[in-house]
Protein backbone atom coordinates (compact mmCIF):
# COMPACT_ATOMS: atom_id res chain seq x y z
CA UNK A 1 0.00 0.00 0.00
CA UNK A 2 1.17 3.26 -0.59
CA UNK A 3 1.70 5.86 1.61
CA UNK A 4 -0.43 8.79 1.73
CA UNK A 5 1.08 12.15 1.10
CA UNK A 6 -0.24 14.78 3.11
CA UNK A 7 -0.12 17.85 1.03
CA UNK A 8 -1.68 21.21 2.36
CA UNK A 9 -5.32 21.29 1.55
CA UNK A 10 -4.27 24.28 -0.92
CA UNK A 11 -1.44 26.33 -2.35
CA UNK A 12 -1.65 29.52 -3.75
CA UNK A 13 1.85 30.68 -5.41
CA UNK A 14 1.73 34.44 -6.44
CA UNK A 15 4.48 35.79 -8.41
CA UNK A 16 5.09 39.28 -7.57
CA UNK A 17 3.55 42.45 -8.68
CA UNK A 18 5.39 44.16 -11.20
CA UNK A 19 8.70 45.73 -10.16
CA UNK A 20 11.34 48.64 -10.95
CA UNK A 21 13.41 45.87 -12.31
CA UNK A 22 10.81 44.63 -14.86
CA UNK A 23 10.11 48.33 -15.81
CA UNK A 24 14.05 48.81 -16.39
CA UNK A 25 14.54 45.74 -18.07
CA UNK A 26 11.51 46.43 -20.77
CA UNK A 27 12.97 50.01 -21.17
CA UNK A 28 16.14 48.57 -21.98
CA UNK A 29 15.18 45.93 -24.59
CA UNK A 30 12.66 48.13 -26.53
CA UNK A 31 16.08 50.73 -26.61
CA UNK A 32 18.56 48.12 -27.80
CA UNK A 33 20.19 48.40 -24.77
CA UNK A 34 22.97 46.16 -23.43
CA UNK A 35 22.74 46.83 -19.80
CA UNK A 36 19.77 47.17 -17.75
CA UNK A 37 19.30 50.78 -15.89
CA UNK A 38 19.40 49.84 -12.19
CA UNK A 39 22.04 50.49 -9.83
CA UNK A 40 21.34 47.96 -6.93
CA UNK A 41 21.23 44.49 -5.83
CA UNK A 42 18.41 42.33 -7.77
CA UNK A 43 17.31 41.26 -4.09
CA UNK A 44 16.63 44.67 -3.13
CA UNK A 45 14.65 45.57 -6.21
CA UNK A 46 11.00 47.16 -4.95
CA UNK A 47 7.62 47.14 -6.61
CA UNK A 48 6.62 49.96 -9.39
CA UNK A 49 3.44 52.09 -8.54
CA UNK A 50 1.54 49.44 -10.88
CA UNK A 51 2.89 46.91 -8.74
CA UNK A 52 1.84 48.29 -5.36
CA UNK A 53 -1.44 48.32 -6.84
CA UNK A 54 -1.29 44.91 -8.11
CA UNK A 55 -0.41 43.39 -4.87
CA UNK A 56 -2.68 45.36 -2.73
CA UNK A 57 -5.41 43.88 -5.63
CA UNK A 58 -4.46 40.63 -4.72
CA UNK A 59 -4.53 41.41 -1.29
CA UNK A 60 -8.30 42.14 -2.02
CA UNK A 61 -9.17 39.51 -3.35
CA UNK A 62 -7.85 36.83 -0.64
CA UNK A 63 -9.89 38.95 1.86
CA UNK A 64 -13.05 38.62 -0.11
CA UNK A 65 -13.13 35.29 0.10
CA UNK A 66 -14.88 33.85 2.71
CA UNK A 67 -12.86 33.91 6.11
CA UNK A 68 -12.64 30.00 5.87
CA UNK A 69 -10.92 30.02 2.37
CA UNK A 70 -8.53 32.00 3.13
CA UNK A 71 -4.75 30.96 4.13
CA UNK A 72 -3.04 30.42 7.14
CA UNK A 73 0.24 30.88 6.58
CA UNK A 74 1.98 33.13 4.64
CA UNK A 75 5.35 32.58 3.20
CA UNK A 76 7.32 34.66 1.10
CA UNK A 77 10.99 34.57 -1.04
CA UNK A 78 13.27 37.24 0.55
CA UNK A 79 13.68 39.54 -2.42
CA UNK A 80 11.72 42.82 -1.41
CA UNK A 81 9.37 42.93 -4.42
CA UNK A 82 7.93 39.61 -3.06
CA UNK A 83 8.15 40.64 0.69
CA UNK A 84 6.45 43.74 -0.48
CA UNK A 85 3.46 41.74 -2.29
CA UNK A 86 3.13 39.53 0.96
CA UNK A 87 2.90 42.51 3.09
CA UNK A 88 0.00 43.96 1.13
CA UNK A 89 -1.80 40.78 0.85
CA UNK A 90 -1.56 40.67 4.37
CA UNK A 91 -2.70 44.48 5.47
CA UNK A 92 -5.49 43.66 3.30
CA UNK A 93 -6.77 41.31 5.78
CA UNK A 94 -6.12 38.38 2.97
CA UNK A 95 -5.25 36.02 5.20
CA UNK A 96 -7.55 33.64 7.91
CA UNK A 97 -7.57 34.92 11.54
CA UNK A 98 -5.90 37.94 11.02
CA UNK A 99 -2.23 39.23 10.11
CA UNK A 100 0.75 36.78 10.91
CA UNK A 101 4.04 37.01 10.66
CA UNK A 102 5.77 36.33 6.65
CA UNK A 103 7.62 33.32 6.97
CA UNK A 104 11.28 33.84 4.86
CA UNK A 105 12.09 31.09 2.99
CA UNK A 106 15.32 32.04 1.20
CA UNK A 107 15.23 28.45 -1.32
CA UNK A 108 11.96 30.23 -2.77
CA UNK A 109 14.07 33.36 -4.00
CA UNK A 110 15.01 34.40 -7.83
CA UNK A 111 17.08 31.92 -10.18
CA UNK A 112 20.89 33.55 -9.31
CA UNK A 113 21.94 34.54 -12.76
CA UNK A 114 25.68 35.48 -11.96
CA UNK A 115 27.44 37.11 -14.88
CA UNK A 116 24.35 37.74 -16.57
CA UNK A 117 22.93 39.81 -14.53
CA UNK A 118 21.69 42.64 -15.15
CA UNK A 119 22.01 42.30 -18.94
CA UNK A 120 19.94 42.39 -21.73
CA UNK A 121 19.47 39.38 -24.49
CA UNK A 122 22.25 41.75 -26.70
CA UNK A 123 24.25 42.43 -23.86
CA UNK A 124 24.69 38.68 -22.78
CA UNK A 125 25.70 37.93 -26.33
CA UNK A 126 28.23 40.88 -26.72
CA UNK A 127 29.86 40.79 -23.41
CA UNK A 128 29.92 36.88 -23.54
CA UNK A 129 29.45 35.39 -26.35
CA UNK A 130 31.00 31.93 -25.21
CA UNK A 131 28.87 31.55 -22.65
CA UNK A 132 26.12 33.12 -25.08
CA UNK A 133 27.08 29.92 -27.73
CA UNK A 134 27.02 27.89 -25.08
CA UNK A 135 23.47 28.35 -23.75
CA UNK A 136 22.36 28.46 -27.15
CA UNK A 137 23.37 24.84 -27.36
CA UNK A 138 22.81 23.59 -23.83
CA UNK A 139 19.75 25.18 -23.67
CA UNK A 140 18.27 27.40 -21.33
CA UNK A 141 16.76 25.04 -18.81
CA UNK A 142 20.13 23.32 -18.41
CA UNK A 143 23.03 25.98 -18.85
CA UNK A 144 24.67 27.74 -15.81
CA UNK A 145 25.94 30.74 -15.95
CA UNK A 146 29.12 31.65 -14.36
CA UNK A 147 28.64 32.35 -11.14
CA UNK A 148 24.80 31.56 -11.21
CA UNK A 149 22.15 28.70 -11.35
CA UNK A 150 20.39 26.71 -13.74
CA UNK A 151 16.60 25.99 -13.76
CA UNK A 152 17.85 22.38 -13.04
CA UNK A 153 19.59 24.10 -9.52
CA UNK A 154 16.14 26.10 -9.04
CA UNK A 155 14.15 22.83 -9.11
CA UNK A 156 15.74 21.28 -6.64
CA UNK A 157 16.06 23.99 -4.26
CA UNK A 158 12.33 24.78 -4.62
CA UNK A 159 11.77 21.28 -4.45
CA UNK A 160 13.18 21.38 -0.86
CA UNK A 161 11.21 24.02 0.30
CA UNK A 162 7.93 22.21 -1.20
CA UNK A 163 8.95 19.70 0.99
CA UNK A 164 9.41 21.41 4.41
CA UNK A 165 5.72 22.90 3.26
CA UNK A 166 4.23 19.63 2.93
CA UNK A 167 5.84 18.76 6.56
CA UNK A 168 5.46 21.34 8.43
CA UNK A 169 1.77 22.70 7.05
CA UNK A 170 0.23 19.40 6.04
CA UNK A 171 -3.28 20.20 5.36
CA UNK A 172 -3.43 23.90 5.61
CA UNK A 173 -4.58 26.90 3.51
CA UNK A 174 -0.84 28.52 2.52
CA UNK A 175 -0.18 31.45 0.02
CA UNK A 176 3.85 31.89 -1.05
CA UNK A 177 4.48 34.98 -2.96
CA UNK A 178 7.39 33.92 -5.19
CA UNK A 179 8.55 34.83 -8.93
CA UNK A 180 7.93 33.22 -12.26
CA UNK A 181 10.92 31.21 -12.25
CA UNK A 182 9.72 29.98 -8.73
CA UNK A 183 6.28 29.08 -9.73
CA UNK A 184 7.47 27.41 -12.54
CA UNK A 185 10.00 25.37 -10.85
CA UNK A 186 7.36 23.99 -8.61
CA UNK A 187 5.15 22.70 -11.03
CA UNK A 188 7.76 20.93 -12.26
CA UNK A 189 8.34 19.57 -8.66
CA UNK A 190 4.65 18.91 -8.17
CA UNK A 191 4.27 17.14 -11.59
CA UNK A 192 7.17 15.33 -11.40
CA UNK A 193 8.12 16.75 -14.98
CA UNK A 194 11.14 17.40 -16.73
CA UNK A 195 11.73 21.18 -16.81
CA UNK A 196 12.69 21.36 -20.44
CA UNK A 197 8.81 19.34 -20.76
CA UNK A 198 7.54 22.39 -18.76
CA UNK A 199 7.49 25.95 -20.96
CA UNK A 200 6.45 29.20 -19.82
CA UNK A 201 3.74 28.75 -22.01
CA UNK A 202 2.58 25.97 -20.13
CA UNK A 203 1.76 28.23 -17.44
CA UNK A 204 -0.67 30.21 -19.02
CA UNK A 205 0.56 33.85 -20.32
CA UNK A 206 -2.80 34.86 -21.72
CA UNK A 207 -4.97 33.79 -18.65
CA UNK A 208 -2.03 34.34 -15.79
CA UNK A 209 -4.13 31.53 -13.04
CA UNK A 210 -3.96 27.68 -13.20
CA UNK A 211 -4.69 25.48 -11.05
CA UNK A 212 -2.85 21.99 -10.33
CA UNK A 213 -4.63 19.02 -8.40
CA UNK A 214 -2.32 16.67 -6.55
CA UNK A 215 -3.86 13.20 -6.00
CA UNK A 216 -1.57 10.88 -3.45
CA UNK A 217 1.61 10.17 -6.07
CA UNK A 218 -0.57 11.19 -9.74
CA UNK A 219 -0.66 14.73 -9.50
CA UNK A 220 -2.61 16.25 -12.63
CA UNK A 221 -3.04 19.93 -14.41
CA UNK A 222 -5.95 21.36 -15.05
CA UNK A 223 -5.99 24.21 -17.30
CA UNK A 224 -8.64 26.79 -16.42
CA UNK A 225 -10.13 29.52 -19.14
CA UNK A 226 -10.27 32.57 -16.94
CA UNK A 227 -10.22 36.23 -17.78
CA UNK A 228 -7.41 38.04 -17.66
CA UNK A 229 -6.73 40.87 -15.40
CA UNK A 230 -3.49 42.50 -13.25
CA UNK A 231 -4.17 40.88 -10.18
CA UNK A 232 -7.47 39.29 -9.24
CA UNK A 233 -7.75 37.07 -12.13
CA UNK A 234 -11.36 35.56 -12.18
CA UNK A 235 -10.93 32.46 -10.09
CA UNK A 236 -12.98 29.20 -9.20
CA UNK A 237 -13.35 29.58 -5.47
CA UNK A 238 -15.45 26.08 -5.20
CA UNK A 239 -14.35 22.49 -3.58
CA UNK A 240 -12.35 22.57 -0.26
CA UNK A 241 -12.19 19.43 2.15
CA UNK A 242 -14.20 17.05 -0.58
CA UNK A 243 -11.19 14.87 -1.50
CA UNK A 244 -9.14 14.19 1.69
CA UNK A 245 -6.02 13.24 -0.96
CA UNK A 246 -6.46 15.52 -3.15
CA UNK A 247 -4.14 19.23 -2.47
CA UNK A 248 -4.91 22.10 -4.78
CA UNK A 249 -1.74 24.84 -6.04
CA UNK A 250 -3.36 27.72 -7.47
CA UNK A 251 -0.77 30.27 -9.13
CA UNK A 252 -1.47 34.09 -10.08
CA UNK A 253 1.30 36.39 -12.33
CA UNK A 254 0.76 39.12 -11.03
CA UNK A 255 2.76 42.31 -13.19
CA UNK A 256 1.82 40.00 -16.22
CA UNK A 257 3.23 39.80 -19.29
CA UNK A 258 6.73 40.01 -17.16
CA UNK A 259 6.62 36.74 -16.00
CA UNK A 260 9.98 36.46 -14.30
CA UNK A 261 12.40 38.56 -12.11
Amino acid sequence: MRPRLHWPERLWLVRHGQSQGNVARDAAHEAGLDIIDLDIRDVDVPLSDLGHRQAEAAGHWFAALPEHERPEVLLSSPYTRARQTAEAICNAGGLAGGAKPTIIDERLREREFGVFDGLTTSGIRARYPTEAAHRSKMGKFYHRPPGGESFEDVVARVGAAMARITAEHAGRDIVAVVHGGTIRAALAVALGQALAGLELRDIDRDRRAGELRLRGRQPRFHERHRGACDADAAHDRGGRGQEPASARVDFFLLGHPALQG
